[in-house]
């Protein structure tokens, strides 16, 4: 089964990459971007009927830092 996580930073916190890629767009003449987030996107292939709290499990210790970033798991047919 396929499962992609997206990690994001928390709203609040700082992103200095996300900075540093807004700052660089608007040096490249690109106008009109008002912020920039830099995230990551895990794929993962589990076996089929992985529970979700597994799932969950594995990003509360390991794929995600759960005191800065939020974490989304997306499952199914859509991946």
């Amino acid at each position: 089964m396929k499962v992609r996580v997206l990690v994001r930073l928390k709203p609040g916190v700082l992103d200095p990459q996300g900075r540093a890629v807004h700052h660089a767009l608007e040096g490249l003449g690109f106008a009109g971007v008002e912020d920039v987030r830099i995230g990551r996107m895990i794929e993962l292939d589990v076996a089929d009927g992985t529970d979700p709290a597994t799932l969950t499990e594995m990003c509360e210790k390991l794929l995600a830092n759960t005191v800065i970033e939020n974490f989304t798991i997306e499952t199914g047919d859509n991946i």
